[in-house]
């Protein structure tokens, strides 16, 4: 038992390239200890996409799936960076779990989806609870579940996700452009019931302030390249 534990903590400290090599060579704690550390952001990716009443988690469950029977390589450029290691392991998470949740939305019916939507009206209209006001992220996460797709995701991987602009760009297959416009519109449809929420979660004004900038500057960033490149 002593060797086991001590095997399971030299793993929590292990790199995810280094976890993702141990398990492209057989090693099945190699691949829980990776499933253990991402599987609550695949979630959230996925209910973003899906929403709250949705089989959601299947999608998750398909993405370790694949990951179990076809792992990604690490490219070889990116071979002894952790960082780059685990920014190509999440990205590849991401997309495969992106992938799943498409399909989910292509297959599913309109009658279906309208009893989602109806769902998720019902258990969102009227005031917030003593609980709810006590629980600013689970609030937050609400608000966001009002969104369209395209906007809940984006909002999700960059609040909830903290994933920067380019690696959601990476996941999603937008332009920067594209993913800041989601931000900056996501954030201007939430309005002033989420700001005192974020702020009251621990984002300042000054930092919600700088995020609206950070994701108008990206935005704006594609546009002024094209206007370039008319004139070049």
């Amino acid at each position: 038992m002593n060797d086991l534990r001590r095997h399971e903590q030299a793993l929590e400290t292990t790199s995810d390239g280094d976890l993702l090599r141990r398990h492209r060579q057989g090693d099945a704690r190699a691949f829980t200890e990776l499933v253990r550390r991402h599987e609550s952001c695949l979630l959230q990716h996925a209910r973003a996409l899906l929403g709250a009443g949705s089989t959601y988690e299947d999608a998750v469950q398909d993405t370790f799936l694949k990951l179990a029977q076809t792992p990604p390589s690490i490219p070889p450029e990116a071979e002894g960076d952790e960082r780059v290691e685990r920014a190509h392991l999440l990205s590849w998470l991401h997309k495969v779990t992106r992938n799943s949740c498409m399909d989910v939305m292509r297959s599913e019916t309109r009658r279906r989806r309208r009893e989602h939507e109806a769902a998720v009206i019902e258990g969102t209209d009227g005031e917030l609870s003593s609980v709810e006001e006590h629980d600013t992220r689970a609030v937050v996460k609400r608000e966001i579940e009002k969104l369209p797709p395209d906007q809940r995701e984006v909002l999700v991987l960059r609040l909830i996700g903290d994933r920067s602009y380019k690696e959601i760009a990476d996941i999603t297959g937008k332009k920067i452009g594209t993913v800041g416009w989601l931000v900056s519109v996501g954030l201007k449809a939430l309005g002033e019931k989420l700001e005192p929420l974020l702020a009251m979660g621990g984002m300042s004004d000054a930092a919600l302030a700088e995020e609206k900038s950070r994701s108008t500057r990206a935005a704006t960033s594609t546009r002024m390249d094209a206007v370039q490149g008319e004139w070049s």
